[in-house]
């Protein structure tokens, strides 16, 4: 269990110096001090701080660190779930790719979640401004503190990059009046750059490891840099279509990744269990804490519609359901390897019997990740038969809050067990205090092995995805010992692969290995295959559940989301340029 002692400890003292407005065109920190008279190194260090909380300021509705909405529901991983397709409809409209009016005031999710990261930026910024006139005489610290703030701007940025593409890149130096005439007509490769910018300072400025966790080093910023070339790499032109891939940058890619200090857990669920935070394979994430003395704590509510909604051990509200493509995903065969071509032709688990469990089907192998992953009925959940010995932790179709809809299957990596002490339960939402990891170590391995099979040089990247795999099939004891039934059979790829098949099988990995944790829509843009990959999901899955039948992917529209309207208002109508389809 976290608590306070983490860099979070200076939060309350910076929030006094620092408040938010409304807009992040006029946000500025608010209170009784100006970045003139606060420039002392006791208040830089408070306004740092103040920075990283903006990371994790955090919610439902427009959230800034788990990618569930925009990363996993608008992917093939999952379904919007919740009480139907009114609930949260703005999500439906996400999964069903029917998003084609930017000014629809009914999108409010998007807008919200670029304010929240702009707020983000202006505290690094307005930190900036302060520490850039304290001598460093009188701040030992300065370009220490110089460094994490350029990173955790560039954090933000970069994540406004991936959902909407064209973004102002706002700096420190700009005044109010600058700032409106930032125009996010910039040059896509250019953009990268600018962006890149700001990590290669963290990188040349930040010590190896820092001392108290959380904060920015230069291991974060090397895989940061890592992720920032692969998806640079991949060239885009003006409606999204991958036009060319740049060897240069996947180089640049291997270099960065080979600079990266960090282990593999030895069990693959200690990814997703609290208890582990800041492990060996974290290499950056934002903190959350508990115990605080205040009503919730420092926890994080980002998923907290997603628990499983029939039982009394949780709350409500069943959204993030596994889709059965996701689940048949896992299917292995007789050499323990993915069906990357057929693995959706058969459902793995189709029939819910009179217990509300559901059997797996005869002679189906499964990848050990499954368990790890996804909410089965019938199959332990959360790797626990019961809490306390008083509530029954197998999973059950009764869990499942509209079954006709969305399903029984659930979400798992997420969820905590109802009695972890990082848990907290705010009226019928879960927060825990559980850290979200933007990067880990297996995410650097696999941007290395798909760089190299990109060069050619196909049996160094197989190696790197069997070491993953080899993870995988060390991480079965926790689901046994809880009952799960032991149908795990996980082998690792051939040397001397053709090219193109290492490639699909590093596309298949990346997706075992990332379920339902939000990285699966970026990566089919980075890709260039979304369109196909994403259609032919939904030819599929509309035979399966109905809501989905009208849902269809636009190419050349739907990679991103569209510039929010009241921003392109707000800056005069003609200073930003909407991205094509809307």
């Amino acid at each position: 269990m976290k608590n306070t002692k983490t860099i979070w400890l200076g939060i309350l003292a910076a929030f006094l110096l620092v408040a938010c407005s409304k807009d992040f065109l006029e946000y500025e920190p608010e209170g009784v001090l100006s970045n003139e008279n606060v420039a002392t190194a006791e208040n830089a260090e408070a306004l740092v701080v103040a920075a990283y909380a903006g990371i994790g300021n955090d919610e439902m509705v427009g959230p800034l660190t788990h990618m569930w909405v925009y990363g996993s529901v608008r992917s093939d991983d999952a379904y919007k779930g919740g009480g139907g397709r009114s609930d949260v409809d703005i999500i439906d409209r996400y999964e069903q790719y029917n998003l084609t009016i930017a000014d629809d005031p009914s999108d409010w999710m998007g807008p919200r979640t670029w304010t929240n990261y702009y707020k983000a930026i202006s505290r690094a910024n307005f930190a900036l401004k302060v520490i850039n006139d304290i001598p460093e005489v009188d701040y030992a610290d300065k370009t220490l503190r110089q460094a994490e703030l350029r990173f955790l701007r560039a954090h933000s940025h970069f994540v406004l990059k991936l959902l909407f593409k064209k973004i102002p890149y706002i700096t420190e130096e700009l005044t109010q009046e600058e700032i409106l005439q930032v125009s996010n007509e910039v040059d896509n490769d250019d953009l990268w750059n600018t962006i890149a910018d700001d990590f290669l300072f963290a990188y040349n400025n930040l010590p190896q490891s820092q001392d108290q966790v959380g904060r920015a080093d230069k291991n974060a910023a090397a895989a940061y840099l890592a992720k920032l070339r692969l998806y640079q790499a991949y060239e885009q032109n003006e409606t999204h279509q991958v036009t060319s891939i740049n060897t240069s940058r996947l180089q640049e890619v291997i270099d960065y990744a080979n600079d990266v200090t960090g282990a593999l857990e030895p069990d693959y669920g200690n990814n997703f269990l609290d208890g582990y935070d800041n492990g060996s394979e974290s290499i950056w994430a934002v903190q959350f804490s508990i115990n605080d003395g205040t009503t919730v704590s420092r926890v994080s509510f980002v998923t907290g519609l997603n628990s499983p909604h029939g039982t009394g051990l949780y709350g409500c509200c069943g959204f993030h359901l596994a889709s059965h493509n996701m689940v048949n995903a896992f299917k292995t065969n007789a050499a323990g390897l993915p069906l990357i071509d057929t693995f959706n032709d058969s459902n793995i688990f189709n029939v819910v019997d009179a217990s509300g469990k559901t059997p797996l089907a005869a002679g189906i192998t499964l990848d050990p990740r499954i368990d790890h992953t996804v909410g089965i009925p019938g199959r332990p959940f959360k790797y626990r038969n019961t809490v306390n010995q008083t509530g029954d932790m197998i999973y059950n179709f009764s869990w499942a809050r509209d079954p006709g809809v969305y399903g029984y299957f659930g979400n798992m990596k997420e969820q905590q067990a109802p009695d972890c002490s990082c848990y907290v339960k705010e009226g019928p939402f879960i927060g825990t205090s559980k850290n979200v990891d933007f990067i880990r170590y297996a995410d650097v391995l696999l941007f290395k092995a798909e760089a190299l099979i990109q060069l050619g040089q196909v049996d160094q990247g197989v190696t790197i995805i069997n070491e993953i795999r080899t993870r995988a099939a060390n991480s079965t004891q926790r689901p046994i010992d809880a009952g799960a039934s032991d149908v795990y059979n996980i082998g690792m790829y051939p040397m001397g692969m053709s090219k193109d098949d290492a490639f699909k099988a590093l596309i298949f990995e990346r997706r075992l290995e990332f379920g339902m944790e939000g990285p699966r829509f970026f990566d089919l843009v980075r890709w260039g295959i979304a369109e196909p990959v994403l259609n032919a999901y939904l030819n599929v899955e509309k035979t399966r559940k109905d809501f989905l039948s009208s849902a269809k992917f636009t190419a050349g529209r739907d990679e991103y989301y569209p510039i929010p309207q009241r921003e392109i208002d707000f800056t005069g109508g003609d200073l930003y340029k909407q991205n094509p389809g809307y």
